[in-house]
């Protein structure tokens, strides 16, 4: 269980839900583990990321703060319920959902360990590459 990476979230929240004076800005979901025995699942996360990624909104913004995982397979973010770390949510699904999105922007936000490979270009065809209006900030 990493608290700072709770509080890290709640601090997004807070910055993107309202404007400096105040006025509604990003409708958020904020889905976090605030104890051991509250964890955020692998299938829950995924579907949370895949339902971001639908419908047509300005911008679809996805931000995540935990743990990450790197195999020569690729990488990946760890929920609650990881126990091997490639068993986390893969990066080039979540970079595919966006890829996919119809949404006009599409950032993804990632502050954990690893993050950095899911902007590395793919060498198998099989991974996902960057679309335009995917942005992605490690």
């Amino acid at each position: 269980h990493l608290s700072g990476c709770v509080t890290d979230a709640l601090s997004v929240q807070t910055s993107l839900e309202r404007n400096f004076d105040d006025s509604k800005n990003f409708g958020v979901r904020l889905i976090v583990s605030r104890n051991e025995q509250e964890i955020v699942r692998r299938r829950d996360l995924r579907s949370a990321i895949s339902e971001l990624f639908q419908g047509k909104p300005d911008i679809a913004l996805f931000y995540f703060a935990g743990h990450g995982y790197i195999d020569e397979a690729g990488g990946y973010i760890c929920s609650g319920d990881c126990e091997t770390g490639d068993d986390g949510v893969k990066l080039s699904d979540i970079i595919t959902f966006a890829n996919k999105s119809k949404a006009k922007n599409k950032v993804i936000i990632l502050d954990s360990c690893h993050s950095g490979s899911a902007g590395d270009r793919p060498t198998d065809e099989s991974l996902a590459e960057i679309k335009d209006g995917v942005t992605i900030m490690t």
